[in-house]
């Protein structure tokens, strides 16, 4: 399913994971492509992460009262990692020529124990990709939501990133929280830092100020997010991409900084926006 606007065209797969296949500006790749024919999220251009975000350390975890054990859902990993709807099949809610509706629902499972809806709505326009994703309960008992998305970002003529934190969490060799630090730990990215550095960054900041700027050789490009007040960064050396992913929550937050419980019926929300500057 392709959108067209302005010089943007957006390429969704409406069935496998929720997953965006491409995001261009005038015909530069703004999210790296997904190979043609896969259906692989961690091929994807961007995914969705619900209701947790990141990892659940050894899929353990106490909530109001009841302890709960989540088996890992991906190979290779021995924590559960970003939810469920990225493995899910979705459908078309609703369509026009700028705006899709995606939909899946989650029946209370060893996955996750609890029921939800889970919504994505895409809008292109001359300026960029306006994107949300909401999580509604539909069980019995409150339950601890968080979401994210997970852009992956085309490195070819990006020259430098830049945002403001407050902090960091620091990520140990399990790619598990492990201790804070400020902001600046890892370089200062609030005048702009170049993404080519030896070292890998997968780690999450906080009190995130919901924009990041894409110093681009064509034009730069802003992430945008109101109610993403963390952002996981990761960037592997010498690849072709780099992720930069608004969350609700941090990674392991049900053991760390639990989100506030969704009850029955209502809804958690997050939005993205990725647009020219």
């Amino acid at each position: 399913m392709i959108l067209e606007a302005g010089e943007w065209q957006l390429e969704i797969d409406p069935v496998h994971g929720g997953m965006i296949r491409a995001l261009r500006r005038a015909g530069a790749d703004v999210l790296r492509p997904s190979p043609e024919g896969s259906a692989v999220p961690f091929e994807s251009a961007c995914f969705p992460l619900a209701p947790y975000a990141n990892r659940i350390a050894m899929g353990s975890f106490d909530w109001q009262g009841e302890s709960y054990g989540l088996a890992p859902n991906h190979p290779e990993q021995k924590h559960p990692l970003h939810g469920t709807v990225w493995l899910a099949d979705w459908r078309v809610e609703e369509s026009s020529a700028n705006r899709v509706t995606l939909v899946t629902e989650h029946p209370a499972n060893a996955d996750w124990p609890w029921a939800f809806t889970c919504r994505q709505t895409f809008d292109l326009s001359a300026e960029g990709l306006a994107a949300s994703l909401a999580v509604t309960s539909t069980d019995t008992r409150p339950q601890p939501v968080g979401l994210g998305f997970h852009p992956w970002f085309a490195r070819e003529k990006v020259t430098a990133v830049a945002f403001t934190a407050q902090g960091l969490w620091l990520a140990d060799e399990e790619m598990l929280p492990s201790a804070t630090a400020p902001a600046d730990a890892l370089g200062d990215w609030s005048e702009g830092a170049p993404l080519e550095r030896a070292d890998l960054v997968d780690h999450c900041y906080t009190g995130w100020s919901g924009t990041l700027r894409i110093a681009r050789e064509d034009g730069d490009i802003l992430l945008e997010s109101d109610n993403g007040d963390y952002l996981h960064l990761f960037v592997p050396p010498g690849r072709d991409f780099f992720c930069a992913e608004p969350q609700t929550t941090m990674p392991d937050a049900v053991n760390r900084e639990a989100p506030a419980p969704l009850l029955p019926g209502e809804s958690a929300m997050l939005d993205m926006v990725i647009r020219s500057a």
